[in-house]
């Protein structure tokens, strides 16, 4: 059996740490992945070599047995060796492959109604020891909604690519399109799971699951606190001395909310279970006063604030 030095392959010492391992994988998975070199045969027969040396020093028991048994370390696994046997070190390495789990590392990417690229995990050549099914790894990808799609939820299409086995075991990217129910007044953050949607399994076994993150979209009108979201009103200073009715937007339809005279720039107002959220947890939507003035005056407004000016009692300061 060719002699094989794993280490070599991967550019890292015999006492590389796991972490240091996989950074080199990553590094050299980038370079020689068949999706960047297309028709390049020697930057696909290195990256099946990465592959494989990465597969078998990422296992801690793998690499042991590799240490121990060098090329024929998979016969190893069955071997009961004499008393001593264990000091003896072979160095060197075998031959099987299997296509990395998680691509660079992710296992998820980001989308809206977009991309997505997910891990990929069969077998280039496979062995005895891997021919039991194996679940693949769940992936997770962004999912934008507006803070209307969010608070109202329901039935949404999204497509997506991922990776797939192509005839010749070289993966290949594929177009699909999911039906994701959205739950009404889902947060930011909040993961959505769709279930066998995520990386394919190894020999026959079943897909992992895509979990969904929710990314709320900045909105024009209201910021988002939690399940709560704040809406900024304006309001002429005669409005906030006097009182007033406005018309407020909600995400639920507009609604009429009376403003207490005398109210003050930054006091906030409250309608009751307009957030986000859902049952006894959905939030409210504040409104917070925000009191301009006119920055344009006519004679005529000028000579009015004047006057008033002169007969007002109101001291807004006591400094």
């Amino acid at each position: 059996m060719e002699y094989k030095d794993y280490y070599k392959l991967l550019g890292v010492s015999r006492s590389a740490t796991k972490d240091e391992i996989g950074k080199a994988f990553k590094k050299l998975a980038r370079k020689f992945h068949p999706d960047l070199n297309p028709n390049d045969a020697a930057a696909e027969g290195r990256f099946k070599e990465i592959n494989e040396a990465y597969e078998v020093l990422k296992d801690e028991k793998k690499r042991k047995l590799y240490d121990q048994f060098g090329s024929d370390w998979e016969h190893g696994q069955h071997f009961q060796p004499p008393p001593g046997y264990e000091n003896v070190n072979f160095g060197g390495g075998a031959g099987f492959s299997d296509f990395f789990e998680t691509i660079f590392g992710g296992g998820g990417g980001s989308f809206r109604g977009g991309f997505q690229q997910g891990g990929y995990s069969q077998g280039f050549g496979g062995s005895g020891y891997h021919s039991r099914p194996r679940r693949g790894s769940d992936s997770e990808a962004v999912y934008e909604l507006t803070l209307e799609e969010a608070y109202q939820g329901g039935a949404k299409s999204i497509t997506l690519q991922e990776q797939v086995a192509g005839p010749d075991n070289i993966p290949r990217l594929t177009t699909k399109t999911l039906e994701v129910k959205v739950p009404a007044g889902v947060k930011d953050g909040q993961k959505i799971r769709l279930a066998g949607q995520g990386n394919p399994g190894m020999n026959g076994g079943a897909r992992g699951d895509l979990y969904l993150r929710i990314r709320l979209v900045p909105h024009h009108l209201y910021k988002v606190k939690d399940s709560d979201i704040v809406l900024d009103l304006p309001l002429a200073p005669w409005e906030a001395a006097l009182g007033a009715t406005v018309r407020i937007p909600t995400l639920d339809g507009p609604v009429e909310m009376k403003i207490p005279p005398g109210i003050g720039s930054g006091k906030k107002l409250r309608i009751k279970g307009r957030g986000l959220g859902s049952g006894a947890r959905r939030g409210d939507q504040f409104v917070r006063i925000m009191i301009q003035s006119p920055d344009r005056l006519s004679g005529e407004e000028r000579r009015l604030w004047e006057e008033l000016k002169e007969t007002s009692s109101f001291m807004p300061r006591n400094f």
